[in-house]
């Protein structure tokens, strides 16, 4: 038998679902081309393999495509719904033997993909600018084909500024903003622009707005609520004397307000124009009617009346305007000055010198006019002389003006510079081809006043005086001078100063001198300054400085302390002197010494003549030589000794030097012996070593008894409470080492014997001379302990007292001079008695050696 065939067939899914025949399916019109957007699913009944076909209406446009195998649909043109909301397509599926062929309709749904569109815009509106406030004057339309929301339109106006104008959001609906109004004669036409705004929708998954915007032109419409206008203001007019009736003069012209609708402008005079021209009323044109020479008057001021006519020919709003007409002649007068009696061409001023800046000079009465009419009488001034000191007003002129001049420099308006100032004033034509020109000239005289203060030639003068100038000498003339005239050009001098007090200045002439009863002595004072006023007779003054120096004259001889010196000379050791020159100043004050005269021999000594020393010959090693020059064991000299100065002229002074020559001896006491014959002549560093050695032993003592109290309270012992018996304490002496001699039992007394008999001397607690050696001291029984005290003071140093030495073998007693004898203190005593010491032991030790 043979099997029966059965025809495929599709799954029906239902709607919503992507497989199967398509019934029932949608597809959103912002779905991409090339997106597959469904899939054909069916079934043969024997198991066959089917295939999928997909077609359209002929003439159709087809938007998809399928896989005949796999059945998969593929959006292939892109979709609109506004355009084409459902699509038919005809589905198809077979076995190789039987086909089905369904006809099913695919909706395409909407997004929001259409912006709104205007449909009476862009477009021009008239509006009368009398319509009122708040008035409805258009009302815009706009669709969007889009549906649901984004279907929806609002309105918006976009305002860079402010407008006139406001809009209903949902109507549309364009209205006059209440309280405004519009006006013709401000603006003219207004640009609106609106904007419609859907209500937004999805598409392509976001949700999405979508606007447009158009232009609305608003003309206003002119009402008749302006009165004409001139134009071309202000009106000038000139009559020539060239001029004859008929001819043009000038036109004036006029507009009607309302420029929209204008009405036709009727011209007229109102008054000024006194029978003599006449206007034209629809041109505006003003004529001459009779010749110049029969015009009365030079300037007419005419009222032209300008009126709107109305269709029916009636006037209406006017406007009223000023024509100025100058009866002008040909550019045949140049400018001339004048003065208060006509015509001038020279103007003269006496004034102060330095007036006020911006000061007029009101003394200058000078008028300047051009006889021309029009640009023929306009003209520049200018004022040409020394300086910018001056400037004149006005610098352009019509016609005629009065001239002022003003000062602009006052500080060059000096009378010490100029003592009259010549200007030159010019005027020239400026539009003009002939340029006239006229000059006058004007002299200025210049009055003195007090504006200087004397000036001296120099800030500082310096002068030089002898110290021995008499009182009344001229010192220095001062020089100060006023370039005022007249009494305030006379200069009065005064000087003044804490230097001043020795001099004198004459008032008239400067000339400074020294007091009458003034004695100069540069010793005392050689720099002097003070200060020198010059003043006018007003008060104004200025100072200058007087340096003084009192230059030094050698008035003073050199002099010793002493007309007779006495020193001890060591072989090879100089001695000193000096003199002392009171001058002030060099080479007055400078000394040079020479030896005039040696006794017994001339031919042994040396002197520097800079420094004052005396030494023997460089040859001269020993007290022999000397002996085998003088033939004498006695070594004492007599120099005379001249100290001069260098001075003009040259002062000089003698004095008589003895010298005691000796030989250096080595001293066995030591150090100390040898610290004292170094410093023999230097007493003060031997009691400053002295009290060195006391201070020193004095912080011992101290550091030591410190230490000791500490010790003992740090040990922190209660000692038993006891009677202690006081021995009786032997009475002690100070003993002091002689650095000159060996030890002496402690029981021996200082005796000194002389030729002439001293009491003996008992000295206590006294310590006068560091060179007193082995002096008993007697003292009452000690005080209890306590702390140290500072070593006693040094001798007070008299400076007229010959200091002692160590002698020599050939030292010899020199005579004072006779004198009071002095009270004899303590001091002197043991002073004495270290002298007599010292000879014996010397005398002994001569007579050892021989």
């Amino acid at each position: 038998m043979a099997q029966a065939d059965f025809a495929p067939y599709f799954y029906d899914n239902g709607p919503y679902i992507h497989n199967g025949n398509l019934a029932l399916f949608s597809l959103s019109e912002d779905t991409a081309v090339g997106t597959q957007i469904y899939s054909l699913n069916g079934t043969d009944p024997e198991g066959q393999e089917v295939m999928y076909g997909l077609s359209f209406d002929p003439g159709s446009k087809e938007y998809f495509r399928v896989d005949p195998k796999s059945g998969n649909i593929t959006l292939v043109e892109k979709l609109d719904r506004e355009k084409q909301d459902s699509i038919d397509v005809h589905v198809s599926i077979t076995d190789g033997q039987s086909k089905v062929v369904e006809r099913v309709t695919i909706f395409v749904m909407d997004t929001n993909d259409e912006k709104p569109e205007f449909q009476n815009m862009p477009t021009i509106i008239n509006v009368v600018e009398t319509t009122d406030s708040g008035s409805s004057i258009y009302k815009v339309e706009a669709v969007d084909r889009d549906t649901g929301s984004g279907g929806s339109v609002t309105y918006y106006l976009q305002n860079p500024r402010p407008t006139l104008f406001a809009i209903d959001r949902h109507s549309g609906v364009l209205r006059i903003k209440s309280g405004e109004m519009l006006d013709y004669e401000k603006t003219k036409t207004h640009f609106v622009t609106v904007v419609v705004k859907d209500g937004g929708g999805n598409f392509n998954g976001k949700e999405q707005f979508l606007s447009s915007s158009a232009t609305l032109t608003i003309n206003v419409i002119d009402a008749q609520d302006t009165p004409p206008s001139f134009t071309g203001m202000p009106y000038f007019g000139y009559v020539y004397e060239v001029s004859v009736p008929g001819s043009e003069i000038f036109t004036v012209v006029a507009k009607d307000g309302d420029i929209g609708n204008p009405h036709p402008i009727c011209y007229s005079f109102d008054d000024g124009d006194d029978g003599v021209f006449s206007i034209n009323k629809t041109s505006g044109v003003i004529t001459l009617l009779t010749l110049p020479i029969y015009l009365k008057r030079e300037i007419f001021n005419i009222k032209v009346r300008a009126s709107e006519v109305s269709l029916e020919g009636r006037l209406l709003d006017y406007e009223l305007a000023m024509v100025v007409i100058r009866v002008v002649d040909l550019n045949n007068n140049p400018p001339t000055f004048y003065g208060e009696n006509g015509t001038q061409n020279m103007f003269e001023l006496t004034m102060y010198e330095h007036p006020p800046e911006g000061e007029i000079l009101r003394g200058l009465k000078i008028t300047v006019n051009d006889s021309d009419q029009g640009a023929n009488a306009k003209f520049n001034l200018k004022l040409i002389g020394p300086g910018r000191m001056l400037r004149v007003v006005p610098q352009t002129v019509l016609n005629e003006a009065q001239v002022t001049i003003l000062v602009e420099d006052s500080a060059a308006m000096d009378y010490e510079k100029h003592q009259f100032l010549t200007y030159k004033l010019l005027a020239v034509e400026i539009d003009t081809a002939e340029r006239f020109s006229a000059t006058a000239d004007i002299i200025i005289h210049l009055l003195d006043t007090n504006d200087n203060a004397p000036k001296f030639s120099s800030d500082y003068y310096i002068a030089r005086i002898p110290e021995n100038s008499p009182g009344g000498s001229n010192v220095v003339s001062v020089t100060a001078t006023d370039p005022d005239s007249g009494p305030w050009g006379e200069v009065k001098y005064s000087i003044y100063g804490s230097g001043a007090d020795l001099f004198l200045i004459q008032p008239t002439t400067g000339i400074i001198y020294t007091q009458p009863w003034a004695s100069l002595d540069a010793e005392v004072r050689s720099k002097y300054n003070f200060y020198v006023k010059a003043e006018d007779t007003e008060g104004k003054y200025s100072l200058a400085e007087v340096f003084v120096t009192v230059l030094d004259l050698n008035d003073h001889p050199p002099a010793f302390n002493d007309n007779f010196l006495e020193k001890t000379m060591v072989i090879g050791a100089p001695v000193k002197i000096e003199a002392v020159d009171d001058d002030a100043e060099v080479p007055n004050n400078v000394i040079e010494y020479a030896i005039m005269k040696a006794e017994p021999d001339n031919n042994i000594f040396d002197i520097n003549s800079d420094t004052g020393e005396i030494m023997l010959k460089s040859y001269i090693k020993s007290m022999a030589i000397i002996q085998n020059i003088t033939k004498q064991s006695d070594c004492t000299w007599s120099l005379v000794v001249q100290a001069r100065d260098r001075g003009q002229p040259s002062f000089s002074t003698t004095a008589v030097v003895k010298i005691d020559i000796t030989e250096a001896t080595q001293l066995k006491g030591g150090p100390l012996e040898s610290f004292l014959m170094q410093n023999r002549n230097r007493p003060l560093q031997i009691l400053g070593m002295l009290a060195g050695v006391i201070i020193l032993m004095v912080l011992v003592t101290v550091i030591i008894s410190t230490a000791t109290f500490l010790r003992h309270k740090k040990s922190n012992r209660i000692l038993p409470n006891r009677r202690v018996r006081r021995r009786p304490q032997t009475q002690h002496t100070w003993k002091f080492k002689n650095p000159f001699k060996k030890e002496e039992p402690p029981g021996d007394k200082f005796i000194v014997e002389e030729d002439v008999q001293e009491p003996e001397v008992i000295v206590e607690n006294v310590n006068y001379n560091n060179n007193i050696s082995n002096i008993v001291r007697h003292w009452s029984p000690p005080p209890p302990p306590s702390a140290p005290s500072l070593p006693p003071p040094p001798p007070p140093f008299n400076p007229g007292e010959r200091k002692w030495v160590i002698p020599t073998v050939s030292a010899t007693v020199v005579a004072p001079r006779p004198k009071k004898k002095p009270e004899i203190t303590k001091q002197d005593t043991v002073n004495r008695a270290l002298v007599s010491e010292l000879k014996m032991r010397l005398e002994q030790m001569r007579k050892m050696e021989h």
